[in-house]
């Protein structure tokens, strides 16, 4: 029984860190991906650089570095809208309209865990 009970752990733990490591690296693709895209990222009314804004991401993910537990959590928390006002973050792409942040992130995301497959 008792080996069954230490199985059972270590498998768990290795489920735990396997999917930790996911969500790590899909994060860090979006990092990348912000700072790559050469979009605006606008916040509160003001555009920013897409560094800047990779920057600014960043720094909210350490702050709400506890609370995400997936890439959507990341999204919501960290780069889907003020924290602030509330408003929506907006990315301006050249020859496209307006498009919130959230969106395009997931957007993203499915492609870069369909592309893993």
């Amino acid at each position: 029984m008792k080996f069954y009970l230490v199985m059972f752990i270590l498998l768990n733990a290795t489920y735990s860190l396997k999917s930790i490591a996911s969500t790590a690296a899909e994060i860090q693709h979006l990092l990348t991906f912000i700072e790559m895209s050469h979009c605006q990222y606008e916040r509160n009314g003001s555009l920013h650089s897409a560094y800047d804004a990779k920057q600014h991401i960043s720094k909210k993910y350490h702050y709400y570095q506890d609370d995400i537990e997936s890439a959507e959590d990341f999204i919501r928390l960290t780069a889907s809208k003020s924290s602030l006002s509330g408003k929506p973050y907006l990315i301006h792409c050249r020859n496209s309209k307006p498009t919130k942040s959230s969106e395009w992130l997931l957007l993203e995301l499915k492609a870069f865990r369909k592309q893993k497959k």
